[in-house]
């Protein structure tokens, strides 16, 4: 397949895409609107800068510490973050409001991409991790846009199904003008896909530079000991279905043995929070919704059903496991606990953060789990022993801490293509 035949398809798979959105905006409301940013009808207000392409929640959440350190160094120029979801449009409104300039990314059509292209005019164009788009690297390449892709990782899952499209996916790395990658190995995989090694930095990931302050440390504590008191609490965050009946039968297993033990269980995604709080229910469960803020003295199970405050709630817990990794979805951020010393618990499916789980294995911070049975044991181990708990816990903050500086790389690497852009305007104005 060719750039040609992948615009035909996503031509002809279009009306499929809209009621896609009518069906999500369904339980998600904010699918039904802003079309016209989808469709490249509705242009950027401001032109120019910077763009930075998140894609969801995720992306987004990592790509802040960039996009700040830009920021600071670009104080003068627009930066405007895109997203394609209403969960990461909803992260950059929270954290970086009106400092930047917000909007979808058009579907990746050739006509939509040549139009949002041509309305924004950025000099560069920072995509995120993953975020490959043919017709959006094709027309900032004949625009004269410079382009990178940033904090890039190619696990070998996802290698094997590039490797199908040959003829589509050399021309597009090779549209870019630098890739940032996470590690060596899968600077080796894009390489394997043809992208000129010229072109590869090994910058480390920019997860590693999660900052948290010690006043918000300080105030989790607080929010801790007015909410929960002196009750023991483990958070299962970024969960998806199939995984919520493993977390609520573990500690029903576990309040066997801790009659006050407290579940923190976070959905990765809204639509999923009612779901979640249903089963909670039927289980047999006391349970509370995160968002009604006080509990009862009896509540065994908390729903976390409010957006941005993962960290938060995983500051709040003695022991950590990270979702998506119990069924085949790659797993989630091993690093935002790890930052805040506690001991995490993943399932087996982590490919997504390959590299960065065996780091914390290997460093003793991290343990993998296969089922109920193993997660109420490991939890069960790590709150009998609290001084081993709080041990285990600081390897994985010294990980963190050892890894940092990737966005310094990356915010050098996109530097020197805006130096590269002026230079080359001046030769061709």
């Amino acid at each position: 397949m060719n750039r040609y035949l992948y615009t035909l398809l996503v031509t002809l798979l279009l009306p499929l895409f809209l009621l896609y959105l009518l069906w999500r905006s369904r339980k998600e409301p904010a699918y039904r609107q802003r079309w016209g940013e989808r469709l490249a009808w509705t242009k950027p207000q401001r032109s120019g800068g910077i763009l930075v392409h998140c894609a969801s929640m995720g992306e987004t959440l990592a790509a802040l510490p960039l996009i700040r350190a830009l920021q600071q160094r670009y104080p003068d120029r627009l930066i405007t973050v895109t997203t394609t979801t209403p969960s990461g449009s909803e992260q950059v409104r929270q954290h970086l409001g009106d400092s930047v300039q917000h909007c979808y990314l058009p579907l990746d059509l050739s006509g939509f991409s040549r139009r949002f292209l041509k309305a924004l005019n950025p000099e560069l164009v920072i995509l995120m991790e993953t975020e490959l788009w043919p017709n959006l690297v094709h027309h900032a390449q004949r625009q004269g846009v410079k382009l990178m892709l940033a904090n890039a990782r190619m696990s070998a899952r996802s290698a094997r199904g590039y490797l199908r499209f040959p003829g589509l996916v050399k021309p597009l790395l090779n549209g870019l003008d630098a890739v940032a990658m996470q590690n060596e190995v899968d600077g080796e995989r894009m390489m394997m896909l043809g992208l000129e090694p010229a072109k590869i930095t090994v910058c480390g990931s920019l997860k590693f530079d999660i900052a948290v302050s010690a006043e918000a440390m300080g105030e989790t504590e607080r929010q801790r000991r007015e909410l929960l008191g002196e009750r023991s609490v483990w958070c299962a965050g970024s969960t998806h279905p199939g995984e919520f009946e493993v977390m609520l039968a573990a500690h029903r297993r576990l309040l066997a043995l801790h009659p006050d033990l407290l579940l923190l269980l976070v959905p990765r995604h809204p639509q999923q929070f009612e779901a979640a709080f249903a089963l909670s229910r039927a289980a047999g469960f006391v349970t509370a919704r995160r968002s009604e803020g006080a509990l009862s003295e009896g509540t065994q199970v908390v729903i976390g059903d409010t957006m941005g405050e993962l960290i938060q709630l995983y500051g709040m817990a003695d022991v950590a496991f990270v979702g998506g990794s119990l069924i085949p979805r790659g797993g989630h951020n091993p690093l935002e606990p790890a930052a805040l010393a506690k001991p995490i618990l993943m399932g087996p499916h982590d490919f997504n953060f390959a590299e960065i789980g065996e780091t914390l294995v290997r460093a003793g911070a991290l343990k993998r789990v296969a089922n109920e049975e193993e997660l109420a044991a490991q939890v069960e181990h790590l709150l009998s022993l609290p001084s081993q708990a709080k041990a285990t816990g600081k390897l994985g903050q010294r990980v963190v801490e050892i890894n940092r500086g990737s966005t310094q790389r990356q915010c050098h690497l996109a530097e020197q293509l805006l130096e590269a852009h002026t230079a080359e305007q001046a030769l061709n104005p």
